[in-house]
């Protein structure tokens, strides 16, 4: 908890207190790589925070394939947010990249949490402004750069999923197929 602790800090302030009601609204959950958190036409219920490990969010295209749309690495949330906020049936499934340590909260618990420590609502817009704007610039690059400086870029700005996430799941993840993916790193590496 304390990784959870030092992450509140970089945006509200709250005493020992304080953090020892708010972590006793979220469930900890230990799962295994490749163990599913929630699977397509579920109602999303759920929002996940990463202690350690990593998770994707994908959905199958028209073709049968995996897409993935989003990772959450430690101290990253990840959720289908239009399904959550409704309490609808979600489009993605929700899968464990690796081993991982897991704080799950739920929307009615979100809501006793909100009213019990309102200095979280600052927290949750921030997180939430940060994650919008992640997805603005994501957009952005997938309509303006190529497939190769995609990756170069990707590879750049976050060099640890290179060595810890499968190049299926980044190819996935960058619209590839893990073939022209292989291509591209050769390229790279001439």
């Amino acid at each position: 908890m304390d990784s959870f602790r030092t992450h509140l800090n970089k945006f509200i302030t709250i005493t020992d207190e304080e953090f020892r009601s708010i972590v006793s609204f979220f469930n900890v959950l230990e799962v295994k790589k490749k163990q599913n958190l929630m699977l397509e036409g579920e109602i999303c219920r759920t929002m996940y925070f990463v202690v350690k490990g990593c998770l994707r969010k994908f959905f199958i295209n028209e073709k049968g394939v995996e897409q993935t749309t989003e990772f959450a690495i430690e101290n990253w949330w990840i959720t289908d947010t239009f399904a959550y906020e409704r309490q609808l049936q979600t489009n993605f499934s929700i899968q464990a990249v690796e081993n991982s340590c897991i704080l799950m909260i739920d929307q009615e618990r979100q809501e006793e949490l909100l009213r019990k420590h309102p200095v979280m609502e600052r927290y949750f817009r921030m997180i939430y402004q940060r994650a919008y704007a992640a997805a603005e610039r994501r957009i952005r690059y997938l309509y303006e750069m190529s497939r190769e400086e995609l990756y170069t870029h990707f590879s750049t700005l976050y060099p640890w999923f290179i060595q810890r996430i499968p190049q299926y799941v980044i190819a996935s993840f960058l619209n590839l197929t893990p073939e022209y993916l292989s291509e591209i790193r050769a390229k790279l590496r001439s």
